[in-house]
């Protein structure tokens, strides 16, 4: 287990809204940009979604913050989101902790 507190790795909790209208656009972006998470060293733990598809909750770890940092400035992912406009979900990322055993 990784703590994200130390240097070697950040855990994230990401809540997804859909943009109104587009949940299938939406899901087209989050399935394309989490496709980008290994190449920063990232991946993903989970992902759920609502039941009634207009939100996602995913668990993603970077192996450091370097990557994480990496991964938000991606061409590739800010050019997906661009493309996409309007119909680009909404992102609200939260660093957390593990609790203890």
């Amino acid at each position: 287990m990784t703590d994200p507190g130390q240097e070697g790795g950040v855990l994230l909790a990401a809540i997804v809204d859909m943009a109104p209208g587009h949940p299938v656009e939406g899901r087209r972006y989050e399935d394309a940009v989490l496709a980008l998470l290994p190449r920063h060293g990232g991946s993903v733990e989970s992902r759920l979604r609502s039941t009634d598809g207009a939100s996602e909750v995913h668990r993603i770890r970077f192996r450091s913050r370097a990557g994480y940092d990496a991964f938000l400035v991606d061409p590739e992912r800010l050019a997906l989101r661009e493309r996409l406009g309007d119909a680009a979900p909404t992102t609200r990322v939260i660093e957390v902790l593990e609790p203890p055993a």
